[in-house]
């Protein structure tokens, strides 16, 4: 379906049916007549606040799709330049007069103190947040990053190789890493990494203009450093860049210990002198890469009857949402490195975008970006658009929790036998995830804590966070240069800094969930639902404890869940 043509959820009260909005003086028209709107009493102000948020929801969703179309085909010029001009032309115009929106909003909230303070405490915190960060001097140099990262998402969605004598994308070449024959897994890897050297260069002066105008912004606003002024940004209230820094501490003391003994036992069933990059996805028992799906069209029917039976609800969801032609999963050339989940905000449905070949990790992925829809479905009937939005550290609760839920049914796709080595090695990957997201936190710390730093210094400090968290367990010899430039695979580094942590703090969310899943699995599937409902209308530690679990990541709780991991883990081996 045409991402124009979405059933309407509702019809607009505020913005005209046939308004442009990839025009600028159309979108500023718009915002112009909510400025010199007269709020004179409490209910016009709820109203005014519910007009906002229909054209908030409308532009955003004019720019998704532009985003979308671009993603899909990066080597289309019409869509490439539509969604530059947008993010040129209507998205800084736009923040000037939201400034004075939040200004405008903050004045009549204090005419009119009996509207509902509970309701509003999460808006009025984030609003007031936003006036204190706002700088002109930052729009154009949001618009400057913003265009980088388009440059970051083209270089890479480029990258294809030849290999016996076939043309692949990146993404496509992983499946060979799962081949149990060894050469053919080395030669495989290896023609992938010195693919991606061939752009580093590209990829290093990218961050390092992004770098100079994050810091720029920072001192525009006001902050002597990035890290606060992001953390800030993002509306992180209930922790810090301290708190992150035990989550570090922790995981190198409790986790990163335990993926060395995964690890060790891998190099031992492969009979390996050491394990090498080539050696860390394959089935170490040599066993045949698992093989789930045959095309995306299998790959939709079957996670569709793993949803149908873990929640009706979730499986006439998911079903609606293939009908509407909102499931774009097969990896091709010229579309863009790995997978998002899109809420096209006025329609209030989700898009799906990932490049599946055919592997076990692509179940895994649709599961997490399906959570990521459902929760977006869960708070659609919610009227003010920044509520249908949680907090990050709650959004990947909602994805990552959906990988356990649901990999309880992936029977659906395997054999008994295969099945359990599809969950082993799930776990297996859950607690090389909460390593990699200590690796990837601590380093972008270093980063900006070191804005003057060289390329040479980059590197050495790379190497030093790598080690840290696991590197140690891999034989680099002769790899050198590839393993300095490992983080440029990670998109997050570019285009979101600061932004992966939450993947680390809502893994153990999720794995409470699981948790209480093994106790009593209606309740927790009642819980999480009920946190997912909730949107983004409470501050994280509420949306946590709706769902049964705690907002906590120091050793008092990671310690338990990492005793559960191995419990579980040693069972599946």
């Amino acid at each position: 379906m045409d991402l124009d043509q979405l059933p309407v959820y509702q019809k607009r009260i505020f913005v005209p049916e046939n308004a442009d909005l990839t025009d600028v003086s159309t979108v500023l028209g718009l915002y112009e007549k909510l400025e010199i709107q007269q709020i004179n009493s409490a209910q016009e102000l709820e109203q005014w606040l519910i007009e906002r948020s229909e054209l908030d929801a409308a532009l955003s969703q004019a720019g998704s799709i532009l985003y979308i179309r671009m993603t899909c085909q990066t080597d289309d010029p019409r869509h490439s330049g539509a969604y530059t001009r947008f993010i040129e032309s209507v998205a800084p115009a736009v923040k000037p007069i939201n400034d004075r929106l939040n200004h405008k909003y903050v004045r009549a909230r204090k005419l009119f103190p009996s509207i509902n303070t509970n309701r509003y405490q999460v808006y009025d915190r984030a609003v007031q947040t936003d006036i204190e960060l706002y700088s002109q001097k930052n729009v154009a140099l949001q618009t400057k990053i913003d265009l980088l990262s388009q440059e970051y998402q083209t270089v890479c969605g480029a990258m294809t190789v030849i290999f016996d004598g076939k043309e692949h994308t990146v993404p496509q070449m992983s499946k060979y890493l799962l081949e149990t024959n060894r050469p053919l897994r080395e030669r495989a890897w290896r023609a992938s990494a010195e693919r991606r050297l061939k752009d580093k260069e590209k990829l290093e002066s990218i961050f390092e203009s992004m770098l100079e105008l994050r810091e720029n912004m920072a001192c525009n606003a006001g902050f002597s450093n990035f890290i606060d002024y992001q953390f800030k940004a993002y509306h992180r209230f209930d922790y810090g860049p301290g708190d992150c820094k035990r989550y570090h501490e922790t995981v190198e003391k409790l986790i990163v210990p335990l993926n060395g003994r995964i690890l060790s036992k891998r190099k031992e069933q492969m009979k390996l002198k050491s394990l090498r990059p080539w050696d860390t996805a394959v089935d170490s028992l040599g066993e045949k890469p698992l093989v789930p799906f045959k095309d995306a069209k299998e790959l939709i029917i079957k996670t569709g009857a793993i949803f149908n039976r873990l929640d009706r609800d979730f499986g006439l969801q998911f079903q609606e949402m293939n009908k509407l032609g909102l499931l774009d999963l097969a990896s091709r050339k010229g579309k863009a490195p790995g997978g998002y989940q899109n809420t096209l905000t006025e329609a209030r449905k989700p898009f799906i975008f990932m490049n599946a070949v055919g592997i076990d990790d692509d179940v895994r992925t649709l599961l997490h970006e399906s959570g990521h829809a459902f929760h977006a479905l869960a708070c659609a009937d919610e009227p003010i658009v920044d509520y249908r939005h949680a907090p990050m550290e709650f959004c990947e609760v909602a994805s990552m929790a959906m990988e356990l839920l649901g990999g309880e049914y992936l029977n659906e796709f395997y054999n008994p036998q295969d099945f359990q080595r599809s969950k082993r090695e799930h776990f297996e990957g859950i607690i090389q995830t909460l390593a990699w997201v200590a690796n990837i936190d601590a380093f972008q710390h270093w980063l900006y804590e070191h804005p003057r730093h060289s390329c040479d210094e980059r590197r050495q400090a790379w190497d030093i966070f790598y080690e840290r968290f696991g590197g140690k367990f891999i034989d680099w010899s002769e790899l050198t240069e590839i393993k300095n430039y490992l983080w440029h695979r990670q998109l997050h580094i570019f285009e979101v800094p600061f932004y992966y942590i939450e993947y680390g703090i809502a893994q153990l969310g999720a794995l409470q969930v699981w948790l209480n899943t093994q106790r009593n699995s209606k309740r927790a599937l009642a819980e999480y639902k009920r946190g997912l409902s909730l949107g983004g209308s409470r501050p994280v530690r509420e949306l946590y404890h709706e769902s049964g679990i705690s907002f906590d990541f120091s050793e008092g709780i990671i310690k338990p869940l990492v005793e559960a991991l191995t419990e579980e883990w040693e069972k599946l081996s």
